[in-house]
């Protein structure tokens, strides 16, 4: 009979090959358990939605809704936090020595007038800083993220023998207007007995078909600001525009030229996006005001597209004031209200977090490579500002209807609607299943730093 020597190296890597699938298998079998908890608690968390759907609020009155979540989480047994950059919270269990993980969710809704038809649609009406009245929806899904977050909570607490480390959970206001996560920071978060995350995630919702998860690694959000400008003028009466400076007229100027900017001071071949979200100007017909403001918007990836675009309007404004011999005083002027950096996935976490999902996501229905979107997101803001250079994953869970899906595609239409719409609807079957999603990755990401060390 011949024989055969075993190289020296065989053994060990014979040992990693065996160690690694027995994890393999162990996590697959903590993620069948996890999903198999999150749709056994699928009327709770369809009611805990609907609560939310109905009460939504604006960014930094997010007061219900933290009262909410925090009472929630220190019912699972979770040290709460709240006061965070005013209504944020945070929630900490932990759970022996490992990795500290943050997961972070957002409370705020936006003013816009539901349209859905839902027994449970929205119709909030609530007060502005300025005293003006504005009906309030949860359009972009965070009623959905909450959802996801408390039934993620409950079962990490309940397979707590199946993962050891730090769990955090943030609730974090205002990141519609793209501060909130800043004002957390600023407020002291890591000083008030959060500890500093070795990673960090984030789930959104995206209205592909539920079942879909997209997880890219890289650049997959642009940077964003958000200023107003403000175009001074002298008032007069409608009659008699020649005896007044019309800032209507300057606006609606300064809103064309802005365009112009646009794929002429910027190579096409970098995305980039100027809008003016809305222009505020007078109360009547025919009394020409003294100002008129414009809510501008800007999409930009790298800092020098930004930078084009800034100096770009100021000297659009600056022309238009010239133009209409307006002294130096009576000059526009611009209040930056928030400014995001551009949203980069972690490599090795992004393929980290993919390879527990596919484990029971059916891999056509993992998308991990894709266009970046123009929409932005102010979360790595929780992170980036401290010394850890925490790596971060920010994932996209779809919620839409199937059905509704195939007949936008058999229309030519990438969704059937879009975030930000007053026909935004998250379908319930989303809230069992995004759950599943968020605590198969905090899962996969304690297994494996588990594993690995």
């Amino acid at each position: 009979m011949r024989t055969y020597s075993v190289p020296r190296f065989a053994v060990p890597v014979l040992i990693l090959l065996l160690a690694g699938s027995r994890a393999d298998a162990q996590l697959k079998r903590e993620l069948a358990e996890a999903k198999t908890r999150a749709y056994a608690d699928s009327a709770r968390l369809v009611d805990i939605f609907k609560d939310l759907h109905q009460h939504p609020e604006l960014g930094f009155g997010e007061t219900r809704t933290a009262a909410f979540l925090a009472k929630e989480l220190q019912s699972l047994g979770y040290q709460v936090i709240t006061g965070i950059g005013k209504t944020g919270l945070a929630a900490i269990f932990h759970n022996g020595e490992g990795p500290t993980v943050l997961y972070r969710t957002e409370m705020d809704a936006l003013p816009i007038k539901e349209a859905t038809g839902l027994s449970y649609a929205s119709s909030q009406i609530v007060s502005k800083g300025d005293g003006s009245q504005v009906p309030v929806m949860h359009a972009c899904g965070h009623d959905a993220h909450m959802s996801w977050m408390l039934g993620i909570a409950r079962i990490m607490k309940e397979m707590k023998n199946d993962w050891k480390g730090t769990l955090v959970f943030i609730a974090q206001p205002a990141e519609e207007i793209l501060t909130g996560a800043d004002s957390m920071v600023k407020d002291n978060l890591y000083g008030r007995g959060v500890p500093l995350p070795d990673f960090a995630m984030a789930m959104h919702t995206l209205p592909l078909a539920v079942g879909i998860v997209q997880n890219c690694a890289g650049t997959i959000m642009p940077g964003s600001d958000v200023f107003d400008v403000t175009f001074n003028g002298i008032g007069g009466h409608g009659s008699s525009p020649h005896l007044a400076k019309d800032p209507v007229i300057m606006g609606a100027t300064a809103i064309l030229e802005y365009q112009t900017i646009v794929n002429r001071s910027i190579s096409a071949q970098n995305p980039h996006v100027i809008t003016v979200g809305s222009m505020v100007a007078g109360s009547t017909n025919n009394v020409i005001p003294s100002l008129a403001i414009l809510k501008v918007n800007l999409r930009w990836f790298n800092w020098a597209d930004r930078m084009a675009m800034i100096e770009g309007i100021n000297r659009v404004d600056s022309s238009i004031a010239f133009a209409n011999n307006l002294p130096a005083e009576l000059y526009p002027s611009v209040v930056m209200k928030g400014m995001v950096y551009p949203v980069r996935n972690d490599t090795a976490l992004v393929n980290k977090i993919n390879g527990a999902l596919s484990l029971w996501v059916p891999a056509d229905q993992i998308i991990s490579r894709a266009l970046p979107m123009m929409v932005s997101e102010d979360f790595p803001y929780l992170v980036m500002r401290n010394k850890n250079n925490t790596p971060y994953d920010f994932l996209q869970v779809g919620i839409a209807d199937p059905e509704l899906c195939r007949q936008a595609k058999s229309q030519g239409k990438q969704f059937p609607f879009f975030n930000h719409n007053p026909n935004f609807v998250v379908d319930l079957s989303a809230l069992p299943y995004g759950t599943a999603v968020g605590a198969s990755a905090l899962l996969g990401i304690f297994g494996q730093s588990a594993s690995s060390r």
